[in-house]
């Protein structure tokens, strides 16, 4: 998944937490941490920093601030703005209903937003003080992000329309029954039931009332956004407001699921139609389309394979007036992330993953030149223009979310929000250490090594390594608030992160090895990064661990009838235990057939039967390590029966097993004392046969 889509998710939590008008304000918290070390609760009590938006004079900044309670087990979001200068910080919302996806509009004299203060989730308008707050909306369902056109007279607005038929159409005399009826694939979704699709809705607004609701993909069964990630980027308006430039992939059921070719379409908004699809043809994802400043062209973001989500994402541009289509990265072998036009049309300023960091780079689009204009220990999440310089979105393993601004030439980097400042002071963070060690077919993998605070190197530390999912995700200097390395460091272990086979970052080949070899070179990457470091002498050989969620869950999994004892303890979190079970319960089709390499029934497939024939429940006779299983039943892209399974495998052959199961999480571990008992549960068991 991409950076933005994580931002989108948190918006969401942060939206529906907060269920009711007379709960405490959520805010800043102040907790006060003993022996400077991390702790689950110091975890969860930092602010979640996201969503920069730029006002139209590149003067001040506004962006959202997400606080969580865990003893309300409730989260709330508040709007701040800034001066790009650092100057005049201000929150300028402060009610226990969240605010959210914060626009500057009508030349930057408004602020517009969304919350739920009303009931259901709807926009509204305020000064840039945060005075004067009126609802601007009233769209029956609630509305899940929006945009306004150019010249203020359209606002474009995300939300649910009925997809297909439910019980009670069939049986009107059953409208209680829970059973659903299903008779194609792409049921579910994700964490949800597909029974209702998002659709881009536009009104007419004349700066008071908004008339004339229209939805753009009226009649059609489609998702725009696309789901589960998408959001408002995948939609733009062009300079004028005439026409809007949309994402979709326009397939149901099977086909939907076998597909990843979505495509870019132009919307005539007076005449009320589709009138092109600007990438027929291309097979891929096709998204984020971006109208240059002077509205004569489209850049976007573009894979070249269908059925392959994790393919290189290149820098598209389309001439409007010639259907042109030129690959702007073409030769260049990264992949691009989000993406901003400069003023002047001539360069487009992006980031992307080199290496295990996510830096800023420009892209001259007549040259096709990619200049780095960051370099350093961290990553950027989000860029955005300020007239002749950049804002952007940081963190790193030590830090995480502030707001920089950039200096395009020189890449100097300032920072101008210190969010967690008076939480971060308080705690002492380890040593993260950069090291390239050699593979097996003698090759060179980029590894991050995470220190305990105050590492003493004639001390003997557990170890862990760390098993990334994805499986295309970079090892990279993000910040997670589970698998986070700072709290793992602060617990006395020291963590092995290998970049191995498959992730973004080292260019195109590193990253093809890993489809469809699950069981190849990527698992005796994690044997080179944990053998090689284990020569150390600080390393305690005798308490290593192996932990890792996704892929790495399923890297766990295999490693544990593979690993010749070098490890005493486990720890996977939604990891594929049983590769035929999965093809068969999973939702997103194209990747199995891409990176499994097709059904299990398919005897010729060469590609398939290897990867089958490395399926982690095939070697549950080696199993002889203690393991942790942690499952969410509402991820749907893995199920929790394999989960279950691996626990009851491990129980049945006499290992020592335990298995924290979560009924309302899903792929991730949202609310906040599920994440308090996750990490409890997680260092305990480490604790426990590592200490």
């Amino acid at each position: 998944m991409n950076i933005k889509t994580l931002i989108i998710m948190g918006l969401a939590t942060a939206v529906t937490a907060c269920d009711s008008i007379n709960e405490p304000i959520i805010g800043r918290n102040n907790l006060k941490i003993e022996n400077r070390r991390m702790t689950p609760e110091a975890l969860w009590a930092l602010g979640r920093l996201a969503d920069v938006q730029v006002s139209p004079d590149a003067q001040k900044i506004l962006y959202g601030v997400t606080y969580y309670s865990v003893e309300q087990n409730l989260s709330n979001r508040e709007i701040f703005v800034v001066n790009t200068d650092g100057s005049d910080n201000k929150q300028i919302t402060l009610s226990a209903k969240s605010e959210y996806a914060a626009k500057w509009v009508k030349n930057g004299s408004k602020v517009a937003f969304l919350s739920a203060e009303s009931g259901e989730t709807q926009i509204w308008e305020m000064n840039p003080d945060g005075t004067n707050r009126k609802q601007i909306t009233n769209h029956k369902g609630g509305i899940s992000d929006f945009l306004y056109s150019p010249d203020n007279s359209k606002i474009l607005f995300i939300a649910e329309v009925k997809y297909g038929e439910r019980t009670a159409d069939i049986y009107p005399d059953l409208p209680k029954s829970s059973g659903k009826i299903v008779n194609d694939l792409m049921f579910k979704h994700w964490d949800e039931w597909v029974e209702s699709v998002p659709h881009p809705f536009i009104v007419d607004y004349d700066g008071e009332k908004v008339t004339g609701e229209r939805d753009i993909l009226q009649g059609e069964p489609y998702e725009c956004p696309m789901k589960p990630f998408g959001g408002v980027e995948q939609i733009a308006f062009s300079p004028d407001s005439k026409t809007i430039a949309y994402t979709c992939r326009k397939k149901t059921g099977l086909e939907y699921a076998i597909s990843t070719n979505s495509d870019i379409y132009l919307y005539d908004i007076a005449a009320g139609k589709t009138v092109k699809n600007l990438t027929e043809g291309m097979m891929g994802y096709d998204i984020n389309p971006a109208f240059s400043p002077d509205g004569t062209r489209i850049a976007f973001q573009s894979m070249e394979r269908d059925g392959c989500e994790s393919d290189k994402n290149r820098l598209m541009i389309i001439e409007l007036a010639t259907g042109e289509r030129t690959d702007v990265s073409k030769g260049w072998d990264q992949s691009c992330e989000q993406f901003v036009w400069d003023n002047s049309g001539q360069n487009i300023y992006l980031i992307s993953c080199q290496h295990g960091t996510i830096q800023i780079y420009n892209a001259d689009i007549k040259a096709k030149v990619f200049k780095q204009i960051t370099v350093g220990q961290h990553d950027f999440e989000q860029i955005a223009m300020a007239d002749n310089q950049i804002v952007a979105v940081r963190h790193s393993m030590s830090a995480p979310n502030d707001i920089y601004i950039v200096n395009p030439t020189s890449g100097e980097q300032r920072q101008i929000t210190f969010e967690n400042k008076h939480l971060l002071e308080q705690m002492d963070f380890g040593n993260v250490e950069e090291r390239w060690m050699k593979t097996v077919d003698d090759k060179q993998m980029h590894v991050w090594v995470i220190y305990p605070p105050h590492f003493d190197p004639n001390k003997k530390y557990p170890t862990l390594l760390y098993c990334e999912g994805g499986p295309q995700s970079p090892v990279s200097q993000f910040w997670s608030y589970r698998w986070n390395f700072q709290i793992m460091a602060a617990n006395d272990y020291i963590i092995v992160a290998p970049n191995r086979r498959g992730l973004y970052g080292f260019g195109s080949e590193w990253l093809e090895e890993i489809s469809g070899d699950y069981g190849g070179l990527c698992m005796q990457d994690y044997f080179t990064a944990i053998d090689t470091y284990s020569k150390e002498p600080w390393v305690d050989t005798e308490h290593l661990g192996c932990v890792g969620a996704s892929f790495g869950g399923y890297s766990v999994y295999w490693i544990a009838g593979h690993h010749e004892k070098r490890f005493k303890a486990f720890i996977a979190h939604d990891g594929m235990f049983n590769f035929e079970q999965q093809y068969l319960e999973t939702e997103e089709m194209w990747f199995e057939n891409h990176d499994i390499g097709g059904p299990f029934w398919d005897k010729e497939n060469e590609v398939a039967q290897r990867s089958y024939a490395n399926s982690p429940h095939l070697f549950v006779d080696k199993w002889d390590t203690p393991i942790l299983c942690i499952h969410g039943e509402k991820d749907y892209r893995i199920l929790a029966s394999q989960g279950m399974a691996a626990f009851s495998a491990a129980k049945l052959r006499g290992v020592p097993a335990e298995l924290l199961i979560f009924p309302d999480e899903n792929h991730w571990v949202l609310q906040p004392q599920n994440g308090i008992l996750w990490q409890r549960t997680f260092f305990k068991w480490l604790d426990k046969w590592l200490k």
